[in-house]
C-alpha cells in the first residue's frame, strides 16, 4: 500500500522540500501545500503541488484535503497546524476529523498543547523538569508573575516561532516594553508596510496573542524530533544546538546526543497528549547537563527528515505505521554533527562547519540546491529589513556552493 502524504506549509522554509524526499524515498506518494514562490515546488520529488494563499487559508487547505486525499496531513510550521483543527473543526462529522486524528492525535488536547504555558503545566504535573510559567492576560498581571518567575525572565507570545514572539526581559521596563510590543495590534498601516517589505499578507491579519511569562534558564539549546503514533512513541532523535541563527533562533548545526530525560519526557508527552505524527521538543540544557523543557512544537520540525538507523528515522517509522509498505531502509547520517542545508551556508558560506560536520545537502534533488545557492536578493532583503534587534544575521549573500564544501554526498 502506498501512503499519501499532503506536506502542508504557510511559510518558505527549506524543510518542506527535505521532509518531501525523506517520505518519497521510504514510498510515500508526496503531494504539499505552498504558498506561492515556494521552492519547495522545485523538487522532483513532490507529485502536486497545491496553492495556498494567507487570506484565505481554511478554503485553501480544504480543497488541497480533498484533491489530494492524504492518508495523513503533515503540517510544517504551527499556522498549518491551526488550520488543519479548524478545517476538522468546520466538518466534524466528515472524514476530516479521521484525518487530523491519524495526522495529529487526540484533537482535543491541541487547547493545551498549543498553549505555551498550559503545555509547561501538563508536562509538569507529569514530572518533567520545566521553568516556571505564568499566564498574563492583562498588563497588570505583568509584574506579579515577574514575582513568580524572577528576572531575567522570558516574555512569550502563543502562536510565535524561531525566536520571533519571544523576548528575553531583565527588568521590570522592558518587560513592560516587550508586553506592550507583544499584546497591543500594529495599527493597519504599519501591519500593510510590513506584508509588503516582507511579501507576507499574514501580517495583514494580525491578532493579539496570549502571552506568558517563564523563568529563563541560562544554558544552551536543545530538541528531540519525534515520531508518535496514538499516543505511542515511534521514534526519537535528541540533539543539541551547536550554531544557532541569533539569540533564541532555530539551530544550523546540531549534534545528536543521547539523554535518558529527554527520552522519557517524549515518551511520557505522546501518551500523555495522545499524539500522532511528527513533532518537536525543544529544551534548554543547564549547567550541569540537565535538560530543561521549554516547549512543543506541534508540527515536523526542520531535523525531522534526518534518519541515524533503526528507531532513530522519523519519517520511516510513521509511513510504515501508516499502513505504508517500504521501500527499503534509508541510507543514515554519517555522523552525529550534522550542518543543516541550506540553513547553515546560509550564515556562513565559508563555515567550518561546512566541511567538519556531515553537511546535509539534497545533491539527489539539485532544483534545491541551484535555488538556495542562488537565493533571490528579496530574502536577504527581507531579513535585512527585520525590525527586532535580534534579528538573526545572515552576513553577505554567499557565493555559489563548493562541492568541496560537504563530507558527503
Amino acid at each position: 500500500m502506498t501512503v499519501n502524504v499532503l506536506l502542508a506549509t504557510t511559510v518558505r522554509w527549506p524543510s518542506a522540500s527535505r521532509i518531501a524526499g525523506a517520505f518519497a524515498t521510504v514510498g510515500c506518494h508526496v503531494e504539499a501545500m505552498l504558498p506561492p514562490g515556494h521552492p519547495a515546488g522545485l523538487s522532483r520529488y513532490l507529485a502536486q503541488n497545491h496553492r495556498y494563499r494567507a487570506l484565505a487559508g481554511l478554503n485553501c487547505l480544504g480543497a488541497a484535503v480533498t484533491a489530494a486525499e492524504p492518508d495523513l496531513v503533515v503540517p510544517l510550521d504551527d499556522r498549518a497546524v491551526a488550520l488543519l483543527l479548524a478545517l476538522a473543526a468546520r466538518a466534524p462529522a466528515s472524514g476530516t476529523t479521521a484525518l487530523v486524528e491519524r495526522s495529529l492525535g487526540n484533537a482535543r488536547a491541541y487547547e493545551t498543547v498549543l498553549s505555551r504555558n498550559g503545555f509547561l503545566a501538563a508536562a509538569h504535573a507529569n514530572g518533567i523538569r520545566t521553568p516556571t510559567s505564568c499566564a498574563v492576560h492583562r498588563e497588570e498581571d505583568l509584574l506579579p508573575a515577574l514575582e513568580q518567575t524572577g528576572l531575567p525572565a522570558v516574555l512569550k507570545a502563543d502562536g510565535t516561532w524561531g525566536g520571533d514572539g519571544v523576548a528575553i526581559v531583565h527588568d521590570r521596563d522592558e518587560a513592560l516594553s516587550a508586553w506592550r510590543r507583544f499584546a497591543q495590534r500594529p495599527s493597519m498601516l504599519r501591519s500593510l508596510l510590513r506584508a509588503i517589505r516582507r511579501a507576507d499578507a499574514h501580517f495583514l491579519l494580525h491578532a493579539v496573542p496570549t502571552l506568558s511569562v517563564q523563568q529563563y534558564v541560562p544554558g544552551t539549546a536543545a530538541t528531540t524530533s519525534l515520531a508518535a503514533w496514538k499516543g505511542r512513541l515511534l521514534a526519537a532523535n535528541h540533539m543539541e544546538a551547536v550554531i544557532t541563527r541569533g539569540a533564541g533562533g532555530p539551530c544550523s548545526v546540531l549534534r545528536r546526543i543521547d539523554n535518558a530525560a529527554m527520552g522519557e519526557a517524549a515518551l511520557q508527552l505522546a501518551a500523555h497528549f495522545g499524539l500522532s505524527g511528527l513533532h518537536g521538543l525543544d529544551y534548554v540544557m543547564d549547567r550541569e547537563g540537565e535538560p530543561w523543557l521549554v516547549e512543543i512544537n506541534p508540527r515536523a520540525t526542520q531535523s525531522s527528515h534526518l534518519s541515524f538507523g533503526p528507531g532513530h528515522d522519523l519519517v520511516a517509522a510513521l509511513a510504515s505505521k501508516a499502513g505504508g509498505s517500504l521501500r527499503s531502509a534509508r541510507e543514515c547520517v554519517a555522523a552525529d554533527t550534522v550542518a543543516l542545508f541550506p540553513q547553515e551556508f546560509l550564515r556562513d558560506a565559508a563555515s567550518p562547519w561546512l566541511k567538519s560536520a556531515y553537511h546535509d545537502v539534497p545533491w539527489d534533488d539539485l532544483a534545491m540546491v541551484r535555488n538556495w545557492v542562488t537565493a533571490p536578493e528579496a530574502i536577504w532583503r527581507a531579513e535585512a529589513d527585520k525590525p527586532s534587534k535580534s534579528a538573526p544575521s545572515y552576513g553577505p549573500r554567499p557565493p555559489a556552493l563548493r562541492t568541496g564544501s560537504t563530507t558527503s554526498r
